[in-house]
Formats: C-alpha cells, structure tokens, sequence
C-alpha cells in the first residue's frame, strides 16, 4: 500500500492480523473484554435514571440503597476489567512487535549484499524500529479500541433507545453532521501522518548517513551546507506534524460545538416532552450522559481509525522489506566441517545490476594449500571474486566449486564457516577487543585469542592499551589506530583456524612496521592453508605460487612474480615499474 494509497486495505489488514497467531488466546481474550465492557460500561446512565425515577421521586430510601450500591458494583466491575482490557491489548502488541522485529532483522542478516547497495542504512532502521513500533498501535490503538468502541457506541444507543425513543432520536439527529466531520478529519490527518512518515525516513537517513561521515564533513568544512539542509528537512518534518496538529484543533472544537448543540436540543425539546407526560425525570437526567458516552467514541474513532492507517502504511513498508525475494537460496545440504582448499572458477560471469558484467567467462584453479593472489585497476574485478566465492552475491553463469563442489550445494553457515576474510576497511563493533575477536563465539576462549594474537605480532600493542583484552572499543574503532584495528581484525580472522584465507587488501591501512609484522604472519601462515590475497602492493605477494592480473572482469595474465616480470609491456610489469618508481621517488 503506497502513502498516496486511500481505501483501507483488509488484505493487508488480515495480513497484520496473522501475526497475532501465536497469541490467538491473548487476542481471543481481548475481543472477548471489549464484549463484556461495552455494556458495563455503559449501563450507568440507566441505573441513574432508575435511582430517579423508582426511588428517588418515590421516597424509597432502601430501594435507593440498593441500586446505589448496584451502580457502586458496576463502577468497581468496570475499572479493573478496564485494566486488565488495556494490560492485555498493549501485552499481545509487544508481543507480536517482538516476533516482528527478530523476523525482519532474521530476514535482513540473509539478503544479499546488493539490498545494502541499493538501500540507505537510515531507511533499513526506521523500518526496523520505528515502523515496527507503529504495527504495535494496530493493537493497542487501533484494532482493539475500535472494537471496543463500536460496541460502546451501539450498547449506549441501544441502552438510549431502551431508556427513551424519543429523546434517542434527538441525540441521533445530530449524528450525521458528527459522522461527516470526523470523515473530513479521518482523511486530512491521514495524509498529513503519511507525510510525517516519509519525512521521518528521510530524517533518519540523513542523520545517519551525516554522523558516520563527520569526519569528511568536517575534512571539507561542509559543516553550514548541512547544517542548511538538515534544517530544510526538519523544517519539512516539522511542518507535516504541525498540519496533523492544526486538524486536531480543528476538529475536536467543532465535536465540542455538535455536542453543545445536541445537549441544547436534548434541554430544549426533553422538557417540553417532560411536561407532556412523554418523558420521565429521570430520562431527564440520564441522557445528557448518554450524550457524552454517544459521543466519547464516535469522537475518538476518527483518530484510532487514523492510528489503524498509519500502522497499515508501516505494516506495508516492513512486510515490503520480508517480501525482498533478494535473500541468499541456502538450499544446500553438505556441511564440510572442513575443507580441503581446492578452488575452481569455470566461466563465470558476473554483475551486480543483472546488465554490466564486471566477471567475464573467469576461470582460474587453485590447488589446496596454495597461495594466489590476485592485482589489477581499481574496477577490475578483484574483490568481486571474493563476493562471488562468499556468495555475498549469485553469479549469472558459469560455476564456482570448491573441492569439486558447486559453492550452492553446501549449507551457507557451514561452508561459510571454514573460510576467514580480512577486508581492507575494518568494522569493530561496540565492546572489548576479546568480544570483537571471539564474535561472542563462547567456543573461542580468551587463551586461543592471546595465542593467536602472539603469532600474528599482536599481543604486545594490545597489552599496551588499559585493561588489554578488556578494553572497551567505540563505535566503528574510532579510538583505535587504523593499525591496530586492522591487527584486531587478523587476529579474529585466524582464531578460528580457517581452512582458507582471504586477504582483501589487508595491509593498505597500515604503516610498514606493522605490515611488516603482518607479512611475517603471513607468511607463517598462508603454506598450511589455501590462500587468496588481493592487493595493491605488489611486494607484499611476491611469495604467491600464483598471480592473476585483471583487467575489466578478465585474466589478461597468470604466472609467478619472476615470470610475470619477464613480459615486456605487461599489465604486470607495468604495475610492478609504477610502484617501484613511486618508492623511488
């Protein structure tokens, strides 16, 4: 259901309801409630006009007694049954946001790479959270009071009619006029809460992005111009609360103004049908509360009905995200609990907008145990034979196996889980150096972690830092050196002993001392397991048994440093000269 969209959509509707299977007891119950309260709730009007008419009027101070303490029981009923309606509707709408949410981020943790391509991180999480949050007003503020109050609303006009016909129909009379304001307002503050929607997405988003940029921001001293454009958007955001507000100050003083034409009516043409004989006093005196409890939900109604919307249009957005058939096919059935190393590619082709290949009929062998690496332009295809080997991303033809086995027939996890990739752009999360390294893997002990950390050089720069193993990371590493945080980010590659290795740029962040720690490792390394190192540097894999150079998603040429040195006018050769001179310089 797009935001332009108008009719309700019980599809969709039902849909939203199905998630409420689980707890269909729960939700059971709260129908039942609002069935039980609707007349309870609503009787006291009546029990008035009975203490009035039959006792009051009539002297009888021990009948008076006992429909008094009727009404007292009635009132006593009533707020706790109220209670527990309201517990239970807010209970069975948290409960469902939370399946919700565990589904959705389920879903999101298995879509391929090329949805966080295309999709803004900001959008992701304003689905996540806060349209989620509004499903749970389909529940609380929607769904279940709407119930309550079309039962409230038909028990206090049937009650009305049972009391006294004709004064019912002086009250019904002005039902049409109320009817049609709260139609004008249904419409106006849905498309005004539709806008905030959107604007509260775009919000999200730039404030996202921005944050995880202020370092560029402030690099260029672009502080002002988005410092002006967050304010265009707040403004924007802003504005579209204030037209939902200006409704709202609108309507509820026109109800107010129907109400007081409706008492006036109800005074004016209820006496003269009192001193007729037509209406009793205490009719008289019951309806102007009937008015109030007719009017409380037809009053209320047009804004649950917009919170019912406004959960349909985020129930649309996140059931939009679970519909993304971009998830990762994990039909595979093998699960190696550990591979040899033997890699293959046979004509593969690949791209990331189903139209530009960036992999064009690749082939390559790699035997177990051996090293290759892989260089060539910005743009070649490099770190796109990772994506494709991971299956970050499906290939459009060809076949990538490894020991004799296309990649898809074995399970994800497990085949995922023998390999270990270092990228060239580390991501720490929040927490301890040991919790970013062992993944919060219970297995990995904090041992296994400082041995690991020995062999690769390590050990000593994090036993330098407060609290070593223990010491707290922020957000994204920031008060970390790159150095270290590429350090980190080896270490939690080895310690889990992969069976193959991959090295995607991992050592263009950091300085030659510590590449030069890293290359010892490496090389200690990369002879007792199947290796693939991109990179940059050219010096840092003159060890490979096998080098391919790429060129527009193609192998232009494949051999050893030595050999590849040997071809005058080479990709290779070229490359090689160009760093060299560079160092020279």
């Amino acid at each position: 259901m797009s935001d332009k969209k108008k009719s309700f959509d019980l599809q969709l509707f039902a849909r939203v309801l199905t998630e409420a299977a689980p707890y269909k007891k729960l939700f059971s119950f709260c129908i039942l409630l609002a069935v039980i309260l609707a007349p309870i709730s609503n009787i006291r009007p009546y029990l008035v006009k009975v203490m009035v008419d039959d006792h009051i009027l009539q002297n009888d101070l021990e009948g008076l007694k006992t429909i008094a303490l009727i009404y007292i029981v009635v009132v006593l009923i009533n707020a706790p049954m109220r209670y527990v309606f309201i517990y239970s509707t807010a209970k069975l709408g948290q409960n469902v946001v939370r399946d919700l949410r565990n589904k959705v981020f389920r879903h999101i943790n298995n879509l391929y790479l090329r949805y966080f391509d295309q999709t803004p991180v900001g959008k992701s999480t304003t689905r996540t959270i806060n349209d989620i949050q509004a499903i749970n007003e389909v529940f609380t503020q929607g769904t279940m009071n709407i119930v309550a109050d079309l039962l409230g609303l038909f028990a206090v006009i049937g009650i009305m009619f049972y009391t006294s016909w004709r004064l019912a129909l002086i009250c019904i009379m002005v039902m049409p006029f109320l009817i049609i304001a709260t139609y004008i307002f249904k419409e106006k503050v849905k498309t005004a809460f539709q806008k905030v929607r959107t604007q509260l997405t775009q919000m999200n988003t730039f404030l996202q992005e921005r944050i995880s940029g202020m370092r560029e921001v402030q690099i260029l001293s672009a502080e002002d111009q988005e410092l002006e454009k967050y304010r265009k958007i707040n403004r924007s955001y802003t504005q579209a609360n204030l037209d939902g507000i200006l409704y709202y100050a609108v309507f509820f003083p026109v109800v107010e103004l129907i109400s007081a034409v409706a008492l006036a009516l109800l005074i004016w043409w209820g006496s003269g049908s009192y001193l007729q004989g037509q209406v009793s006093f205490g009719s008289l005196v019951a309806f102007p509360m009937f008015l109030s409890m007719m009017f409380r939900p037809v009053r209320l109604l047009a804004d649950k009905f917009n919170t019912l919307q406004m959960g349909l249009v985020a129930a649309d957005r996140v059931f939009e995200v679970l519909d993304t058939n971009t998830t990762i096919r994990d039909e595979g059935k093998i699960e190696p609990e550990k591979l040899d190393g033997l890699i293959q590619f046979e004509d593969v082709d690949f791209s990331y907008d189903q139209e530009n290949l960036v992999l064009k009929k690749l082939s390559f062998d790699l035997n177990p145990g051996e090293t290759l690496a892989i260089v060539g332009s910005t743009g070649s295809g490099k770190t796109s034979i990772i994506n494709v080997l991971f299956r970050f991303y499906e290939i459009q033809s060809g076949r990538v196996k490894v020991d004799d086995v296309d990649v898809r027939k074995y399970k994800l996890d497990a085949y995922r889980s023998n390999f270990a990739l270092v990228l060239q752009d580390v991501f720490l999360f929040t927490g301890t150096i040991y919790e970013n390294i062992s993944l919060r893997n219970e297995a990995i002990t904090k041992e296994q972690i400082i041995k690991t950390a020995k062999i690769i050089g390590a050990h000593d720069f994090i036993k330098q830092l407060p609290d070593a193993y223990d010491f707290m990371i922020s957000e994204r590493g920031n008060n970390l050196s790159a150095g270290l945080r590429q350090l980190i980010s080896f270490v939690r590659a080895l310690v889990v002993n992969p069976d193959i290795l991959i090295l995607d740029e991992a050592t263009s962040s950091i300085d030659s001392e510590t590449e030069s720690i890293i290359q010892h490792a490496i090389e200690k390394l990369i002879d007792k397991r199947t290796s693939i190192i991109i990179a940059h540097r050219l010096s840092t894999i003159s060890h490979a048994d096998k080098i391919i150079v790429l060129d527009k998603g193609e192998i232009v040429e494949t051999g050893d440093h030595q050999s590849l040195l040997t071809i005058e006018d080479g990709h290779y050769r070229k490359l090689y000269d160009m760093q060299f001179a560079e160092n020279i310089v």
